[in-house]
């Protein structure tokens, strides 16, 4: 039997509270349903001039599963949980065809016609212009938009993990990104069931690493 979904979403502040680092999952499928709201709620996710240069990878084939396991240090919560996201991130995404978001922000009514022009011409400017760091900003917008999935898990009952523990090549080998040399992997997070308790280890006080103003000026809080 299935379990129970949450009927009620937590609010924010708590699911960022409660939210841990989950490493062992029951098997028991997420609902078509709520696998659908996670991915509305993950790709809502800001990104550099909405470009939306992320790629979501959902893994849930079997022989899939195994597969990114084995890519990925052969850490068992892949095998275990029954969806597993791979965040890639498209490092060219903002210098290919931008039609499809400019003419969805005008048909909102996001940006006007001198906003959608001016983006039309310095989106391509600006990316070309970052150079080797096109790679690092993309990367940075798949990983605000894998935040956004994990605290949407926690709010509907659900658990994650971030794992940082894989092969890049092994595991665009997997997703079938292999000659796509314009993809890098930012994370990849199982979704599922926790089968393990919840424990909290903790955070330190303020004055370890939070500052005010310079590095060494503690936050007292």
């Amino acid at each position: 039997m299935n379990p129970i979904t949450q009927t009620k979403a937590l609010d924010v502040p708590t699911a960022i509270l409660q939210r841990r680092s989950i490493k062992t999952f029951k098997t028991d499928p997420i609902e078509p349903e709520l696998l659908k709201q996670l991915v509305e709620l993950t790709v809502a996710a800001p990104s550099s001039f909405n470009i939306q240069d992320w790629r979501i990878i959902l893994i849930q084939d079997e022989a899939q599963k195994a597969a990114l396991a084995a890519a990925s240090w052969n850490q068992k919560q892949v095998i275990e949980a029954p969806v597993t996201f791979v965040f890639a991130a498209d490092f060219t995404a903002g210098e290919k065809d931008l039609t499809p978001i400019l003419d969805q922000g005008l048909q909102t009514g996001a940006w006007n016609e001198g906003t959608v022009n001016y983006f039309r011409n310095s989106i391509p400017q600006f990316q070309a212009g970052l150079g080797d760091k096109r790679r690092e900003y993309a990367i940075k917008d798949a990983i605000i938009a894998s935040t956004h999935l994990v605290l949407a898990a926690e709010s509907l009952g659900l658990s994650t993990c971030f794992m940082n523990g894989w092969i890049e090549d092994k595991v665009k080998e997997v997703i079938g990104a292999t000659d796509d040399p314009n993809l890098a992997i930012a994370v990849i997070v199982p979704v599922g069931y926790a089968a393990e308790p919840r424990l909290n280890p903790g955070r330190l006080p303020f004055s370890y690493n939070v500052f005010v103003d310079k590095v060494g000026n503690p936050y007292q809080g």
